[in-house]
């Protein structure tokens, strides 16, 4: 058992006990098997290969270096620590890291594979966990709203049973509206900011969550907000 599949180590356990199975663990008796040479068996491994270069790889910053130590002691002529990426030439000369290239763990996204880091998924984290808001503002020419902004809610209000809650964030994005100089009105990305700002703000002191906030700014024709 490792952290993080202790789940389905217990699935299993259960599963063979319902056999009629005696299930032996550590907490019964001093046991442990691993799937990971230890140090005498890497060390027999390198009396009986003799190779010039070791490459450690597998494992934390701090594995691999204990390992270039062990092949070191063994009379193993070089070390490289294998870091994810690295690009190794083993021959001819001395081994030695030549270049780096992408590396990391990919997921299938649909019909594309994309990195695990990426911030599609990051993004979508962030939405599962906080939900997420649009607002769309339509602005006339002097930079006030032309009507009632349009806010949608995914996972963050019911619609029909949060009236007072989705009343206040309204409230707030007419309240940073209103707080903004007659400048600051006609540049969209301040407008956008101000209502993110408050629309988070407002979805913060009463869920003590952060939405992801999207804000459109339309601005209409002057001579039709005239």
């Amino acid at each position: 058992m490792i952290p993080g599949n202790e789940t389905s180590i217990f699935a299993l356990q259960n599963t063979l006990v319902s056999r009629g199975i005696d299930v032996i663990t550590d907490d019964d008796a001093f046991i442990h098997v691993s799937g990971h040479p230890g140090r005498p068996e890497l060390a027999q491994m390198y009396q009986w290969v003799r190779p010039r270069v070791a490459v450690p790889v597998h494992g934390e910053q701090r594995h691999l270096m204990a390992h270039a130590d062990l092949a070191r002691e063994c009379q193993i002529p070089e070390q490289i620590p294998g870091q994810n990426g690295a690009m190794i030439r083993l021959a001819p000369g001395r081994a030695e890291v030549v270049d780096h290239v992408p590396s990391g763990r990919l997921a299938l996204e649909g019909s594309r594979l994309i990195g695990t880091d990426s911030l599609i998924l990051k993004e979508r984290q962030r939405m599962a966990y906080n939900g997420a808001i649009a607002v769309t503002l339509a602005l006339n020419g002097k930079g006030a709203l032309a009507s009632a902004p349009l806010v949608t809610f995914h996972g963050v209000y019911d619609e029909n049973l949060d009236e007072d809650q989705i009343d206040d964030v309204i409230d707030a994005i007419e309240q940073a509206l209103k707080g903004l100089r007659a400048a600051q009105r006609r540049d969209d990305d301040v407008v956008a900011e101000e209502v993110r700002i408050a629309v988070r703000r407002s979805v913060r002191r009463d869920l003590e969550k952060k939405p992801v906030t999207t804000v459109h700014v339309v601005r209409l024709d002057r001579a039709e907000s005239d």
